[in-house]
């Protein structure tokens, strides 16, 4: 597929979610960037800001099968993956799949579940894959993982582990309404006459494979290269950063770049599409000093310190 086709179809997938989620169209087309680079995604916002609508809204955009998990204490890993059941007629074990045999899973709460459950979505977000009683299935293409958690909440919730949210390319906020955005909101709702929300299918799952496989067409200068690997570099020396970000983390501003160069049309990346996605690509692959949190410093902060300082290239 040419590139101005996946910018295309990109936009008018945008513009038919803008139907139902109002005012967020930058939030959407970075949520539309972690599509194109086939990788999942964690939304990290208060509760009541559509991240669930935003999912589902997604899947049904896109053409594709949508399942939502609600992540609880009580989850078992089973619950996600599925498990062989006896079947007395024919007296063998068959596969009763669970719900991440899907291609758009929401995975909601995640951190209210606790890491055993939280660890049987790493093989699948990692290897498109999953193994049960030694038997290996493959998912089925496109397959993305949306996870949210609320950051309000120290009760009854279990941090993600490191190696986890390294499994995200990119973790996004989406933020409150303003006062018009809120207002079209309410007026959206008197005209539906109804909470349901209909979504029209822009894309195929066969079309939005090729969308991703396109991606891999777009040019990646040796200059934009070095600005990656030096801002990810950076990230390792900063004086307020205990942990930097991984090689991962470099990989994820090149596929994120590539994506964004994408939706604007372009089959070649310039040091302006690693910068748009920069700060969702790498701040919670960084672990700030102790310290730092009382000055101030969060990873976001940390990430923009980072893109002042390091030479952006001249890329003709």
């Amino acid at each position: 597929m040419k590139i101005e086709e996946v910018s295309e179809n990109c936009k008018r997938i945008q513009r038919e979610l803008n139907t139902v989620i109002v005012g967020k169209e930058v939030v959407l087309q970075k949520i539309l960037l972690g599509v194109l680079a086939n990788s999942h995604m964690l939304i990290e916002d208060f509760p009541g800001l559509a991240k669930t609508l935003i999912a589902k809204s997604l899947a049904a955009a896109v053409g594709c099968k949508f399942t939502r998990v609600q992540f609880t204490p009580d989850l078992l890993p089973a619950d996600i993956t599925g498990t062989y059941v006896y079947n007395q007629r024919s007296g063998d074990f068959e596969l009763k799949q669970g719900p991440i045999f899907t291609n758009i899973l929401l995975a909601d709460e995640i951190n209210r579940s606790p890491p055993k459950t939280q660890a049987a979505l790493l093989e699948a977000m990692q290897e498109r894959q999953t193994t049960l009683d030694g038997n290996t299935h493959s998912l089925e293409s496109p397959f993305i993982v949306l996870a949210t958690q609320n950051p309000i909440e120290f009760e009854g919730v279990y941090l993600l582990p490191e190696a986890q949210l390294d499994r995200f390319i990119m973790k996004l906020s989406i933020g409150y309404p303003d006062k018009n955005g809120e207002l079209e909101i309410l007026r959206r709702r008197i005209a539906r006459r109804s909470d349901d929300f209909a979504v029209s299918a822009i894309v195929t799952p066969k079309i939005l494979v090729d969308m991703q496989d396109s991606i891999e067409g777009v040019h990646a200068d040796d200059d934009v290269l070095g600005y990656i690997t030096d801002i990810v570099r950076e990230t390792r020396v900063h004086g307020q950063v205990a942990i930097g970000a991984s090689p991962r983390g470099s990989l994820a501003l090149l596929k994120l770049a590539r994506a964004n160069a994408a939706f604007d049309g372009r089959d070649y990346i310039i040091p302006d599409d690693v910068k748009a996605i920069a700060v969702e690509a790498l701040s919670h692959r960084i672990i700030p000093k102790a310290a730092s949190w009382i000055r101030g410093f969060d990873a976001t902060v940390i990430i923009n310190e980072v893109l002042r300082k390091v030479l952006v290239p001249r890329v003709d």
